[in-house]
């Protein structure tokens, strides 16, 4: 029998662990009578596309791994290609159908088989039971399928041994500029009301000696970033520092390791380990949600704000790990104002990113089963995002997307950290900020069309001469922050309309690269000419300084060039 598992991720650069995981195991422990093999496509692919690339395959058994951001394209591909050979028994899993595996069967009739609670046994003894084009149905705990009687749901399916399943990875090859996602525990402490994570409390633990073998891999193998999808990695913290202590001292000066913490639990021993890791080594993700006590005790989430506020700041101070915080907006008890306020204290932490996302009121949650109590209307289609609720309406859930809009744009992006950090000293508050600052944009997007990199410093410079009555040398100040900003991160040949004319200044700055002490000063261009040097590297005029942006040596984290007073090289 020949099974397709397929996967639609949300972008190239992912890959979906799941299907892997469940091909691997099936060939360990089945009876391997079967040829499985794994298409992954991703949503921004026609559809049509998908359909063609799966039928080629004249597979008996279709399945597929569902997620929010992808259910709406898997029912399309298993409505057309049942439509095209009926006989094709189509099989699914994962979060967005194994919450109610009844419903998903009465509602989608081309739908055969769903498996709900952990998949890789599920997997293995639907493989072990389809004999001759037959199977066993009754005899596979954590199916449900459709009978003559009706919908049947079998008995949940006993969690698996985490240290059984087999690692997925036998080469990079199919993983080349990829997120590469490993798991170490499943399970997790907490019971976020929002969050199908807090269903399952039975933490399990990946035995530490096959982890330390499996980092290896991906550390010989150089693989750019490895990302941890273990719920909270460090809810144990034997297991998290004997992870890191792996990482770093195992560290090859390439590989980025990603996890998602909780950073109120974090210890004075785990502070310690990875205050000097090399920059770039590790990067975490960290949720905060809200601030406000009565949001966060209604979604059962026990957080301390201050806890994470000082670990977040004394991480901070090292500059040498990405954090990256999450801020729900639409919670419970959450108003506009309440909103801004947990903006502007989480904003206050300087995280590397700030992400504001809004309520998915995913089924099966607890906090579906409490939406109408909470007043809150939410879309019918995935990914069930919000749109008002008893505390906030929606055109307040617009006004913070136009927050959201700028704020990935000039602060996620790091991009114009010099002049929005200048702009922050103008505002009452760094949510007024971006809230006003995304009126300004919304209104000039026009048809909701994006713009262009260098458009949008214009942008931004066009804002900041609306909310001030600019002298013409603070205009030449603004638009010098800009002019940093713009060349810290990209040497560009076109000249923006907000920097100043350089053509005074050109022989001056062909004498700088003239000069032969200048490669001494600057750090990997052995044996390089001027020519190659002034190609390489970009001069500007800043406050009557020569300041030369260095792209070969950039921050780890924010990407950007160094900058270099090289004014006295006039000289010689």
């Amino acid at each position: 029998m020949k099974v397709v598992l397929a996967a639609v991720n949300a972008k190239y650069i992912h890959s979906n662990l799941a299907v892997y995981s469940l091909k691997k195991y099936a060939e360990k422990y089945g009876n391997n009578e079967h040829e499985i093999v794994i298409k992954e496509y991703t949503i921004n692919q026609y559809v049509d596309e998908m359909i063609a690339d799966i039928y080629r395959e004249h597979a008996d058994v279709l399945g597929f791994s569902c997620y929010i951001w992808n259910i709406e394209y898997i029912i399309q591909i298993i409505n057309d290609l049942k439509t095209i050979n009926s006989d094709l028994q189509i099989i699914v899993g994962g979060p967005e159908v194994s919450y109610n595996p009844e419903e998903v069967l009465a509602r989608h009739s081309n739908i055969d088989y769903v498996m709900y609670g952990e998949g890789e046994e599920i997997w293995k003894q639907f493989l072990d039971h389809y004999v001759d084009g037959r199977l066993q149905k009754q005899k596979i705990n954590g199916l449900a399928y459709k009978s003559p009687e009706g919908i049947k749901i079998n008995p949940v399916m006993q969690p698996v041994d985490l240290s059984k399943i087999p690692f997925v990875y036998d080469s990079m090859d199919n993983f080349k500029h990829k997120i590469v996602y490993y798991e170490t525990s499943r399970g997790c402490p907490f019971s976020c009301s929002y969050c199908l994570s807090s269903i399952d409390k039975n933490i399990r633990f990946r035995d530490l000696d096959l982890v330390r073998k499996e980092l290896q891999f991906f550390i010989n193998n150089r693989v750019e970033q490895v990302k941890f999808i273990d719920r909270t990695f460090n809810c144990n913290p034997d297991h998290a520092l004997e992870i890191w202590k792996y990482i770093k001292e195992h560290d090859n000066g390439i590989t980025n390791f990603h996890f998602e913490i909780a950073a109120d639990l974090m210890t004075k021993e785990e502070l310690e380990l990875i205050s000097d890791m090399r920059p770039g080594l590790i990067q975490l993700e960290i949720g905060v949600q809200s601030v406000n006590q009565k949001t966060l005790e209604a979604i059962h989430r026990k957080t301390d704000i201050d806890k994470i506020e000082k670990v977040t700041r004394t991480i901070g101070k090292n500059h040498n790990i990405h954090q990256h915080l999450d801020l729900i907006a639409g919670l419970p008890y959450e108003d506009y104002a309440s909103f801004g306020h947990s903006f502007d204290r989480v904003y206050a932490m300087r995280p590397d990113q700030l992400q504001l996302g809004f309520l998915k009121v995913l089924h099966g949650a607890d906090i579906s089963e409490e939406a109408k109590e909470y007043e809150m209307v939410y879309s019918s289609r995935a990914p069930y995002e919000v749109l008002k609720t008893k505390w906030i309406t929606f055109d307040e859930i617009l006004k913070l997307k136009e927050v959201e809009a700028v704020l990935e744009i000039y602060y996620n992006s790091l991009q114009f950290s010099v002049t929005i950090n200048k702009l922050e000293k103008y505002f009452d508050s760094p949510f007024q900020m971006y809230e006003k600052l995304g009126q300004f944009y919304h209104r000039n997007s026009l048809n909701g069309a994006k713009h262009a990199r260098v458009s949008r410093y214009v942008l931004l410079r066009d804002f900041i001469e609306q909310e001030f009555d600019l002298t013409q040398e603070e205009r030449s100040q603004w638009e010098e922050a800009l002019t940093i900003d713009f060349y810290l991160r990209e040497n560009a040949k076109s000249r923006p309309v907000f920097s100043k004319d350089l053509t005074p200044y050109r022989e001056k700055i062909k004498k700088i690269y003239r000069n032969p002490q200048l490669i001494s000063k600057l750090q990997g261009y052995a044996g390089c000419s001027s020519k190659q040097i002034e190609h390489m590297t970009h001069i500007e005029i800043l406050e009557d300084k020569y300041i030369l942006f260095d792209y070969q040596n950039r921050d780890v984290l924010s990407k950007s060039a160094a900058m270099i007073d090289v004014t006295d090289y006039l000289q010689y």
